[in-house]
């Protein structure tokens, strides 16, 4: 694939401003200057690209923290791409690990009420809706082989089909979802006393549907194992889960389409033996005992 023309996109923009492209990321991801970030899709990720756009529009002004504002949209060479302007702070990433252990429970509980925030959000562009019910009958039909090929071990394996088919996801009331509420998508900064949420970013995978489904991210990645770090997104958020939240959110991960439950094992809390109702009340859960 050819490199995404960045001085053509600039040029048309009438751009003449230092850029420098971000080294993380699996899309090519450019700050321009100070105050923009030029961000690119290959073709083969058209649909992103669209959900992108329509989800920073939607959200432009709508919640408490900034998301990045759409300035441009366009194709070019194969590529297309958004413009957008840059969410002030640092991914919450790369400071986590020099956190004192009250700075990220703070976080994450602020993290639980912006989630509210974006899940109130009643404008639900085209790009992002989509057959919820469907959606989740297809990711059923293929979950035991989606684990599968994730290296599952036999003996977690062969309790899936079960479970989910013993969770009742049919009452679910479609919100808007960022999907990914990884620590690299939440931005940070500090106001001289102390760290606050900054911003929201990376939308590409945004989609409209039960907000159990957002959970997954929240517990697995940016809460990581620490119960008291979710149990805080949970209380930011105005939740007082119990037990068929804890396994909803379970099943959800299970079905999720980026889901490595042999992954998830290696660092978050494991029962003595494989269950997943008890992986559900570890993970998802209210108790921080």
């Amino acid at each position: 694939m050819t490199p995404p023309p960045l001085a053509a996109v600039l040029a048309e923009l009438s751009l003449d401003l230092p850029t420098t492209r971000f080294v993380s990321g699996s899309l090519p991801v450019h700050a321009v200057g100070d105050d923009l970030v030029l961000k690119f899709y290959p073709s083969d990720d058209a649909e992103e690209f669209r959900i992108e756009a329509a989800a920073l529009t939607a959200l432009e002004g709508r919640l408490s923290v900034q998301t990045p504002r759409p300035r441009a949209t366009g194709t070019r060479e194969g590529w297309h791409y958004v413009l957008m302007t840059r969410v002030p702070g640092v991914g919450l990433d790369s400071v986590w690990d020099t956190l004192t252990v009250d700075e990220r429970r703070a976080l994450c509980g602020e993290v639980g009420a912006v989630t509210a925030e974006l899940h109130a959000v009643t404008e639900h562009p085209a790009p992002l809706v989509t057959d919820w019910t469907e959606f989740v009958r297809a990711r059923r039909d293929v979950v035991v082989e989606h684990h599968r090929q994730q290296d599952l071990a036999p003996e977690w394996l062969e309790l899936v089909p079960d479970f989910v088919d013993g969770v009742d996801l049919s009452t679910a009331h479609p919100v808007f979802l960022h999907t990914e509420l990884l620590r690299e998508h939440v931005f940070v900064r500090h106001d001289g006393t102390r760290w606050t949420v900054s911003g929201l970013v990376d939308f590409e995978p945004a989609m409209v549907g039960a907000a159990e489904y957002e959970f997954v991210a929240a517990s697995v990645y940016l809460a990581g194992g620490d119960r008291a770090c979710w149990h805080a997104f949970l209380h930011g958020y105005g939740l007082e889960p119990d037990v068929d939240f804890a396994r909803r959110c379970l099943a959800y991960t299970l079905l999720h389409r980026y889901s490595t439950l042999r992954r998830y094992l290696t660092w978050l809390p494991v029962p003595g033996k494989p269950s997943l109702d008890e992986l559900a009340r570890l993970w998802f859960g209210a108790d921080v005992t």
